[in-house]
């Protein structure tokens, strides 16, 4: 008897379900893809219990033909691809011709169409089998409703979480397709509850501002650039607008939304040093290309995709970010950052859900500013808000840029300084910086005093500064090593006696490999039996009394990374220096070291953060302070004149 035999087409069906349908935000994403390839302007999602009652999506698209309806629900069927040559140069968001046929298969489901040229089609599946064909009088679009899902694949259910974790997934999704159609209106409602409205406008600016909220969109700059083979546009947050997840970064290729890691990775070193450690910006970034260079058809979500320049498109996302935000002013306002504090919008979405009881929740609207019932904002006030002040965000187009791993150009840019004691823990870093260019973004500070041992008081002529003293001199520490490290010297310091290092023999071949970037930082290691090796003498800049802890962590980052390159190791070399020698916290300092650190910090490339990302300083505005005595009232006359 024959063991092998072709499965039936409803088993097929569900099978490709189980790649493309996971839980209920996949049939939201894959309908909604559908309805933006039929050209539509505007798109509204209803969902009941979290999408596993009911989805329902409307659109106002192209419609599908009467003869085509049912061609839809068939595997594989599509009108996107016709040839071989196509699929190199997809431009359509839904190509494989599997979403119709997997949602029919495990749901309940009904498809209303018309192309406003003809009476429209009105198809019932249940369990992938037809249920029922009629001629349905429709408006010019499509219709469909996702009822039941996974009735009769009960094992699918075991793996969804809890509804307001799917609906929050639901949001996430119809979120990002917002971001990248800003030219679509959208609309997410549950239960009769709205959570997401966009204008559909085109402007990126005034959808972010809907999703995230007003006052996140006004911290975001606008960004575009472009090469032979790329073009980017899009916003990026400023350093100190960050989230501590990296889902609030959105990156579009071709108006898809898809996941990398490299170039989310390219992102985070756009900022450098700028960025907290563990902290990441929200960004919505946009990227054009050639479709030869970007292969969608390797994952069934098509969340995953190949870039053939990878390599080239994230070095020009780092390098843009980079110079984007060089020249901004990014001392943070410590009046804001104490009583502003706004969650985002979608963030919201997920605490209102979690406070909620196991009931659903009735009275709440993600596009409001507070966890509270309303309806979003007019497209009218989101624009009067965002134009309410000074645009943060201005157009800029990025074309030259400086060699990140050019050293030699650092050198011309600082003098021999001595730093000062030392203390420090190492910490987690960020890939190389570049020079910013030369721009007067920082006031001239006046020392007052100091306050616990701890921040230094000082005073320009828009308001006061308190500046944390150890971060201070760790930036200048660091840009201080980062040039000497940096140099090609064959100065060393002998050890009266050699430092012996054992290592498993893992680690050991490691190091062999390793052994030339070392030396380019003037660290030799000997042979000194299989395993072991002897250290004779040190580089001039060891801190006396540290050499074998500073050789030690030095070796260790090789250890922990094998793709290491000269440029990062140089820069976690100096971050791991300049935080040992910088002053503690509770360290008095006289008046006249205070009054040098703030000389020497205005002298610095980047004078806002330390290496790790924390600011150095807080800024308190004149009107600020006029503010917080309640300087700023009403008029002594003006009270009289209510009372009489």
């Amino acid at each position: 008897m024959a063991k092998i035999h072709e499965l039936a087409e409803v088993l097929a069906n569900q099978i490709a379900a189980g790649e493309v349908i996971e839980r209920p935000a996949s049939v939201v994403k894959e309908l909604v893809e559908n309805a933006l390839d039929a050209h539509s302007t505007q798109i509204d999602i209803m969902v009941a219990e979290a999408g596993l009652k009911e989805i329902q999506v409307i659109d106002n698209g192209d419609g599908i033909a009467a003869e085509d309806v049912l061609n839809a629900f068939k595997r594989h069927a599509t009108s996107k691809i016709h040839d071989r040559a196509d699929l190199f140069k997809v431009r359509s968001l839904g190509f494989r011709g599997e979403a119709l046929p997997s949602i029919a298969s495990v749901a309940d489901m009904i498809l209303e169409t018309s192309t406003g040229n003809e009476v429209g089609r009105r198809v019932h599946f249940r369990g992938g089998k037809l249920v029922e064909e009629k001629a349905s009088a429709v408006r010019q679009g499509t219709t469909v409703t996702v009822s039941d899902l996974f009735f009769n694949t009960p094992a699918r259910l075991k793996y969804i979480k809890s509804p307001n974790t799917e609906l929050a997934n639901i949001g996430d999704i119809v979120n990002r397709l917002a971001l990248s159609h800003p030219e679509v209106a959208f609309s997410l409602s549950h239960s009769g509850n709205m959570l997401v409205r966009t204008a559909g406008n085109g402007q990126l600016q005034q959808t972010i501002a809907g999703i995230y909220g007003v006052n996140n969109a006004k911290k975001m700059l606008a960004l575009t650039a472009e090469d032979l083979d790329f073009r980017l546009h899009g916003f990026i947050s400023l350093p100190e607008l960050t989230r501590s997840s990296r889902r609030y970064i959105t990156v579009l290729i071709n108006g898809r939304y898809i996941k990398n890691f490299q170039l989310n990775k390219a992102i985070i070193a756009g900022y450098g040093s700028k960025l907290m450690v563990g902290r990441f910006p929200l960004i919505v970034l946009a990227i054009e290309m050639d479709p030869l260079l970007v292969d969608v058809n390797v994952h069934p979500a098509k969340q995953e995709v190949r870039l053939s320049k990878e390599d080239e498109l994230g070095e020009l996302i780092r390098k843009t970010i980079y110079a984007r935000i060089a020249s901004e002013n990014l001392i943070p306002d410590a009046n804001e950052n104490l009583n502003s504090r706004s969650t985002p919008k979608a963030d919201q979405l997920q605490i209102a859900l979690n406070a909620a009881s196991t009931k659903w929740p009735q009275t709440y609207s993600a596009t409001t500013e507070a966890s509270t019932a309303a309806e979003p904002e007019s497209t009218a006030q989101i624009a009067e808000q965002l134009a309410s002040e000074p645009a943060i965000a201005t157009t800029e187009t990025v074309t030259n840029f400086a060699d990140s791993a050019d050293l030699a150009a650092w050198d011309t840019k600082y003098q021999n300084e001595q730093v000062g004691p030392a203390l420090g823990t190492t910490a987690a870093v960020t890939p190389l910086e570049q020079p910013a260019p030369p721009v007067q973004r920082f006031p001239h500070l006046d020392y007052i005093g100091q306050m616990h041992g701890t921040y230094l008081l000082a005073q320009g002529e828009d308001g006061f500064y308190i500046v944390d003293q150890h971060a201070a001199q760790e930036r200048v520490n660091y840009e201080y090593y980062r040039k000497e490290i940096g140099k090609v010297s064959t100065d060393q310091q002998s050890l009266l006696v050699p430092l012996v290092l054992d290592y498993p023999a893992s680690d050991a071949i490691r190091l062999r490999d390793h052994a030339e970037l070392l030396q380019q930082l003037g660290l030799n290691l000997e042979a000194f039996g299989q395993n072991s090796f002897v250290v004779r003498s040190h580089p001039t800049w060891f801190k006396a009394g540290q050499e074998e802890d500073t050789i030690r962590e030095m070796i260790d980052y090789i250890l922990n990374d094998q793709k290491i390159t000269v440029a990062k190791f140089r820069e976690q070399t100096a971050i791991m220096m300049s935080c040992k020698r910088a002053i503690k916290a509770n360290h008095h300092l006289d008046d006249q070291q205070a009054k040098a650190l703030l000389q020497r910090l205005p002298e610095c490339e980047n004078p806002f953060n330390c290496p790790h990302g924390r600011p150095v300083l807080v800024h308190f505005s004149g009107k600020d302070l006029e503010k917080m005595f309640r300087r700023i009232q009403e008029s002594h006359t003006s009270l009289r004149g209510e009372m009489a």
